[in-house]
């Protein structure tokens, strides 16, 4: 195992550290103290999607990020990355932290990891946030896409990558957020093409865990963006209404940390403290 030790902007103690997990290494951080919160990212995206969330949330809890297999300084780990073992990863990431209950904040690929988690170790969870995510499977037409991505991302992996990016925004913010956008396309290129594609193949073979989440009574939250061009938003309120989850509505897309940064940091402030 590998790590350093820096202060973050708001002079908390920011380790960073590399773990190896059957040869792959994972990469994550450790900040603050009090109630653990790990912050998953969604596809494409790495640690870094939660740099202006961190800084609100250490003020008060331990916060936890990782990359995900094949996102950042994460390694792949074969060629499908299927949620489970994207939870075994965090799972080893978390015991190596000797961190045993904690709440999980996770965005769209990272939602349904974190729904993979809380099925295998549910006794562990003291609340799930669903941020820009669904506990529902893929449509036929989303898995058409994604296996019609995979060939495509082979031949033309900038171009696919700069369009999937612009496509996760209400339509009306891509020049407000252009700065913003440009990073989390340079964020995305660290994906690679077999990180893109296990990921993909992953998310295309994922069960539906409505009834799962419906049945558990820890602490659960849906954030859906109203405008949001990947989740449908009646679909999503339906899903909140059967699973006895608590639903939050934001006026734009499905990239919440940062379309609606003030809003989501609140949100998730209120959400740990009801947990």
């Amino acid at each position: 195992m590998m790590f350093s030790i820096s202060k973050s902007e708001s002079n908390a103690i920011f380790v960073s550290m590399i773990l190896e997990y059957k040869k792959a290494n994972i990469f994550y951080t450790d900040q603050g103290k009090g109630t653990a919160i790990v912050l998953i990212h969604g596809f494409l995206e790495n640690a870094t999607m939660w740099d202006k969330i961190t800084p609100e949330l250490i003020k008060k809890n331990r916060v936890i990020t990782i990359d995900l297999l094949g996102h950042g300084k994460s390694d792949c780990l074969g060629y499908v990355h299927s949620m489970e073992l994207f939870s075994e990863t965090i799972e080893a990431v978390l015991k190596q932290l000797k961190i045993r209950k904690y709440i999980l904040v996770g965005h769209s690929l990272g939602g349904y990891i974190s729904l993979a988690i809380s099925k295998m170790n549910p006794n562990k969870i003291k609340g799930l946030c669903l941020l820009n995510s669904t506990s529902n499977e893929d449509s036929k037409e989303r898995k058409k896409l994604r296996t019609r991505a995979n060939k495509m991302v082979q031949n033309n992996f900038e171009t696919m990558i700069k369009l999937s990016v612009s496509n996760l925004f209400h339509q009306e913010n891509l020049l407000k957020f252009k700065q913003e956008i440009e990073v989390v396309k340079k964020n995305a290129l660290q994906t690679s093409v077999q990180g893109y594609i296990a990921a993909n193949e992953g998310m295309k073979n994922r069960p539906n865990l409505n009834q799962f989440l419906k049945d558990n009574n820890f602490k659960k939250l849906i954030i859906i963006g109203e405008k949001d061009p990947v989740l449908d938003f009646e679909t999503s309120k339906e899903e909140a209404e059967i699973t006895n989850s608590e639903f939050v509505v934001f006026p734009d897309g499905h990239m919440s940390h940062i379309e609606n940064k003030k809003e989501l940091i609140t949100t998730l402030k209120d959400f740990v403290k009801s947990c």
